[in-house]
């Protein structure tokens, strides 16, 4: 069977990709549904891209790839495609933009996208062999049982990272580019959970925080959560991406609180109240629970002097912490790192020493930030490759 175009993975990118190309296209997976990483995400809402997005919420050892892509797909026009579909959304925090009702609308929006242009789409398929031909590529898949053969003259591999293997991540797009020597810059699980192998904060589980992590990069100010395994939360998830084995973090636990100002009053108006008891006014009653091992709480307030209260305040905003390393790829959000984006052309998308071969979305060495932009990368990388495709495939 021939297509002018056949394109690996059913997500985001590929869906996106597809509904671009023109000419005849099909779109194959090995799952059973399209669309899983989009149903699963933003809790079932999907947070499907951000009103900030911009090159700065991108990681890549080449950071100015994704500006072309991002310049001329924007957050802007895809919300104008959600609007189109009627699909209802709201912004939660920091820009980020949610379905009003499921996620499963954006995959029905990008299946109706994908399915206007003529394009197929094959579920449950799995590729079998793929070889370059004169004229363009060569594929063997499996199908309900039964193994075809299919020709193309345009390839796009858009089968996601590793991140998430019980929904199906195999890193295949690796193995491909591999094939056709194309390099890989270092892949690692991004947005991800720290992991402490001493089981310090179990007794903390479930305890959430406004909190400021920081490494000697980069810092972040969201919610920090407190597991039976170790941090998460989005501070934790954004600086992941961020941090290497051994490296040391520091956790601001009161980023935005002038706490020594405020014990100070207390110590005035309050001064018999427990030092503990106080701070458990601004801190979960748990979490100063839990500290009374490692810092100074007994007394009350009238007791402290200046300088003990000056000592906890510095102690609550520099908290410093070695992870023992992170829960992988199971929980990642996204893969870190990928196919270099020197091997590609950063307005198409094509492979610059494989003419015809596309790669898009997460398999790229291009990370978003946590809320939205990966989507948006996804979005836009499916957006220029699919145009570029558009363009050169001869009219029907």
């Amino acid at each position: 069977m021939r297509f002018d175009t056949i394109i690996l993975g059913a997500g985001a990118a590929g869906m996106m990709c597809a509904a671009h190309c023109g000419g005849r296209t099909l779109v194959i997976d090995h799952a059973r549904a399209p669309g899983e990483k989009i149903r699963i995400s933003g809790g079932g809402r999907c947070n499907f891209t951000n009103m900030f997005a911009e090159p700065a919420n991108f990681l890549s050892q080449n950071p100015h790839f994704c500006k072309s892509a991002l310049a001329r797909y924007t957050q802007w026009d895809f919300i104008d495609l959600v609007n189109r579909h009627d699909i209802a959304w709201h912004e939660k925090t920091l820009g980020q933009l949610f379905c009003d009702g499921s996620s499963k609308q954006v995959v029905a929006m990008l299946v109706a996208e994908l399915e206007r242009t003529g394009a197929e789409l094959w579920l449950h398929t799995a590729l079998k062999d793929l070889h370059k031909t004169e004229s363009g590529f060569a594929l063997e898949v499996e199908r309900e049982g039964q193994r075809q053969a299919l020709t193309c003259r345009a390839l796009v591999l858009a089968t996601g990272g590793k991140s998430i293997p019980k929904m199906g991540a195999t890193g295949l797009a690796y193995d491909i580019a591999r094939q056709f020597a194309l390099p890989i810059t270092e892949t690692r699980p991004a947005l991800v959970p720290f992991t402490f192998s001493d089981g310090r904060f179990k007794p903390l589980s479930g305890v959430s925080i406004p909190a400021r992590l920081s490494n000697a990069r980069t810092s972040f100010d969201e919610a920090l959560l407190f597991t039976h395994r170790g941090l998460s939360g989005p501070s934790v998830l954004q600086l992941s991406s961020y941090w290497r084995e051994g490296e040391e973090i520091t956790v601001n636990l009161i980023p935005d609180l002038p706490l020594l100002d405020t014990l100070r009053d207390q110590r005035q108006n309050s001064g018999r109240k427990a030092l503990s008891t106080e701070l458990a006014r601004h801190l979960p009653a748990r979490l100063v629970e839990a500290l009374k091992s490692d810092l100074p709480l007994d007394g009350n307030l009238a007791d402290q002097p200046d300088a003990k209260l000056e000592t906890l305040c510095t102690a609550l905003a520099n908290w410093r912490l070695t992870p023992s390393g992170t829960e992988g790829y199971r929980t990642a959000e996204v893969t870190l790192g990928g196919i270099d984006t020197d091997a590609l052309s950063s307005k198409t998308m094509e492979a610059k020493s494989v003419p015809g071969l596309y790669i898009i979305g997460e398999a790229v060495d291009v990370t978003g930030w946590l809320g939205g932009y990966n989507f948006q990368w996804a979005w836009s990388s499916g957006y220029a490759a699919g145009t570029a495709i558009a363009a050169r495939t001869p009219a029907p």
